[in-house]
């Protein structure tokens, strides 16, 4: 597993980039409308892409990124030597804000219970595929996250959008203000707001979801945005329909990086995690290796915060787990996400 060398990861945070996930600049972009979301081939999460522009405008935020890791860092070892204690559960009240365009996206109550399900589940690691998790990292699985998730209220808006388009590699944020067609937060300081959409693509293709990061706690965009064939277990797009897209993106929300750093052998600054070359797709078999930096590593495909489809996603790690508790609590920066 790795060793952390603290100050050079908050550098690598700061400057990496997604070299996988980047554009063809000269990429005909005529054809957004017409691709369709049941036959998406991977996962695409413009999450980090987004947080570095949102950093590039408002360098506070990354100055508060970096702090909020060595806040994590000092958190994660007064655990570990028994100073704090992490096993204390949070729920947090959960707004859904559902844009539709026709009866058909106008999202069920009963699709919406069945998401917030799944993160109870994910997150307490009582998901039945939770057996899945090799020999060889059952001694780093999280279990239960301490994290729960309540449904509090469903805000509705009908909407002529079609879909969420962009030309531009970072995603439309629209749907966040009602001034350009979306829906306002709701005190984004005192709950997790989940927007439910139609549809949104970029250079990269379909859009299944994306996130901001806890530096953003409290601001107008705040929270997680996830498109509708991805939202629950009912979905449309076949190799995304257990609602897996939410648990991942949630997972960024609480401050977890994808778990190759987003850059070819890069660090996700959690300890546990194997280092491996990029992102993995569709239904790897396991075990699958990878070498960076000389070492051969089998790889945690199975992580949440990878790209491989819904139904080989099924584990946190304990490290990660410990990352989302310093978040969440009375020090973290959503301490304020709790069901009263």
């Amino acid at each position: 597993m790795k060793k952390l060398l603290f100050g050079a990861l908050i550098l690598g945070l700061v400057t990496a980039c997604n070299r996988d996930n980047m554009p063809n600049q000269n990429e005909d972009t005529t054809n957004l409308e017409n691709s369709s979301p049941s036959v998406v081939s991977k996962r695409n999460c413009p999450s980090e892409e987004m947080r570095k522009d949102a950093w590039q405008k408002d360098p506070s935020l990354m100055q508060k990124a970096a702090e909020l890791e060595t806040a994590a860092q000092k958190f994660a070892n007064d655990v570990k030597f028994g100073k704090v204690l992490a096993d204390g559960t949070v729920e947090i009240p959960v707004v859904v804000n559902v844009l539709y365009r026709t009866a058909s996206e106008n999202v069920s109550d009963a699709r919406i219970a069945e998401q917030i399900d799944v993160l109870n589940s994910d997150f307490g690691g009582t998901n039945s595929d939770v057996s899945k998790i090799p020999t060889e990292f059952q001694p780093v699985k999280a279990g239960d996250v301490k994290v729960r998730f309540k449904l509090v209220n469903t805000v509705r808006k009908s909407t002529t959008k079609r879909s969420w388009d962009t030309n531009t590699y970072l995603s439309n944020k629209d749907m966040k203000r009602a001034s350009t067609g979306g829906i306002d937060a709701t005190n984004s300081k005192n709950y997790f707001n989940i927007w439910v959409v139609s549809g949104m693509k970029n250079l990269s293709g379909t859009i299944l979801g994306y996130a901001t990061f806890p530096e953003s706690n409290g601001t107008w965009e705040d929270g997680v945005v996830i498109g509708l064939p991805f939202f629950g277990k009912t979905g449309t797009a076949a190799a995304f329909n257990l609602g897996r897209t939410t648990t991942h993106e949630v997972g960024h929300y609480l401050g977890l990086r994808h778990i190759w750093g987003d850059t070819n052998c890069g660090d996700d600054l959690i300890a546990d995690t194997p280092t491996q070359t990029t992102y993995n797709t569709g239904v790897p078999t396991y075990p699958l290796y990878n070498t960076c930096y000389g070492v051969k590593r089998s790889v945690m495909f199975m992580n949440y915060m990878d790209y491989s489809d819904d139904i080989t996603l099924y584990m946190f790690t304990a490290g990660q787990k410990t990352k989302m508790q310093s978040t969440v609590a009375p020090t973290g920066p959503r301490a304020g996400l709790r069901v009263l």
